[in-house]
């Protein structure tokens, strides 16, 4: 077992507007057997710990100076690990697994109503637009369907939606993606 944490910063990259996960998942994938990593970042990045979750870490957080954090991201086979953090079954391997552009149920592919509501996210820094797509999605009701714009591609937010049971549909424009959000609906077998 190793003991030694893998450190990985990507506060530079937060602070250039560069979305981090791939290069967190990279990391993941790097761990060896019980080994930790070391996530240094701008906030607490509260939308990877259900993501890393799935990929069965527990986490431990706490506050640097000058605003940052530190995230030690522990496997949950390791010793103290919380039960219950292992990925629950069906889970995609990855954890980072993207919903299609129709969701992938029959029901999904027919068409969607109008958008009941939009939001431009283009230009704020995250977690900003995750938190604000996370609020409007308590709002929406059965059937309606959430406009999000966006600089680049959600990658945080897009497990948790389909942790949380939405659909996607998502085009890329010019600048940034367009995504369409509902809730999945349940096709009777």
């Amino acid at each position: 077992m190793t003991s030694e944490p893998l450190t990985l910063d990507v506060r530079d990259d937060l602070r250039q507007g560069r979305e981090p996960l791939p290069k967190i998942m990279a990391a993941v994938k790097q761990l060896q057997p019980g080994q930790s990593l070391r996530l240094l970042t701008t906030f607490e990045p509260i939308p990877l710990f259900h993501v890393m979750a799935h990929k069965g870490f527990r986490h431990e957080a706490r506050r640097l100076g000058e605003g940052d954090w530190e995230v030690l991201f522990i496997p949950s086979g390791a010793e103290g690990a919380e039960p219950g953090a292992a990925a629950p079954a069906g889970t995609p391997a990855d954890g980072a697994a993207k919903p299609g552009a129709s969701g992938g149920t029959a029901a999904e592919d027919e068409p969607w109503p109008a958008p009941a509501r939009t939001l431009d996210n283009r230009g704020l820094m995250p977690p900003e637009p995750m938190v604000r797509v996370l609020e409007a999605l308590e709002s929406l009701k059965d059937g309606e369907v959430l406009e999000v714009f966006n600089d680049r591609e959600p990658m945080f937010l897009l497990p948790e939606l389909e942790q949380r049971g939405y659909a996607v549909r998502m085009e890329k424009l010019d600048s940034g993606v367009r995504l369409h959000i509902r809730r999945k609906k349940v096709t009777p077998r």
